[in-house]
């Protein structure tokens, strides 16, 4: 489910992802001798394509930085930060298949650098999972990665709102009409989930104010109707 998440406002700093990621794929277990630069390089240049206006490196930062609060839930955190590097990685707003083609993507690099199968097998199931952010009962890391990747729906109403006029930004090729229709049903497809967070965290301090800014952009756009 592409949801569109913004971040503008999270200041991105080049050398410090460059440092987590190298940080993340050690604890993952790659061996050494793999040099993790120039996977660091290629994921931060996909992250930073002009077609970008939300799915950028300042909400791969946020993601990550959510997951440090949420870390506390995980299984395997580092499968869960490897997933949020590559859960946008290949990103085309006019296509449907980026979530599919982004693991692809995580099931080439990871062995590459060294990541053993399972943990290779469980970033890849983690990034598809984006499609739904709907995790299976008792799927702690679906639900660390989902409520990260979904924290941005609680901002504060201003937050809120840039983060709404970043979607229509980047689907800015979209009629007025169009948008209004599609992106409704995706409010609609989040506001009808039993639960949009599934942390204990998320749950108590991100639901009730997602909820309502789902619903009053809503409210929005169909009084334009």
């Amino acid at each position: 489910m592409d949801t569109g998440a913004p971040s503008s406002d999270t200041h991105t700093d080049t050398a410090a992802l460059e440092a987590r990621w190298r940080a993340t794929v050690t604890a993952a277990g790659a061996p050494a001798d793999r040099d993790p630069a120039p996977y660091a390089d290629r994921l931060l240049a996909a992250w930073g394509e002009p077609q970008r206006r939300y799915h950028t490196t300042a909400h791969l930062t946020a993601v990550l930085l959510h997951i440090d609060t949420l870390e506390q839930y995980a299984a395997d955190p580092a499968a869960v930060q490897l997933a949020a590097w590559f859960h946008d990685a290949v990103y085309r707003p006019d296509r449907s298949e980026n979530e599919e083609r982004s693991a692809a993507l995580a099931e080439r690099a990871l062995p590459e650098l060294g990541v053993d199968a399972a943990r290779t097998a469980e970033v890849a199931r983690l990034v598809r999972l984006t499609v739904t952010h709907d995790p299976a009962p008792g799927d702690i890391d679906g639900e660390v990665l989902c409520d990260a990747d979904l924290a941005v729906l609680a901002g504060e109403p201003q937050a809120y709102a840039a983060y709404a006029a970043a979607v229509r930004a980047e689907y800015g090729f979209v009629p007025d009409e169009a948008f209004r229709t599609g992106r409704a049903a995706v409010l609609r497809q989040l506001l009808d989930l039993p639960r949009l967070f599934r942390t204990p965290y998320g749950a108590a301090h991100w639901e009730a104010p997602a909820r309502a800014n789902l619903a009053a952009e809503l409210a929005s756009l169909q009084s334009h109707r």
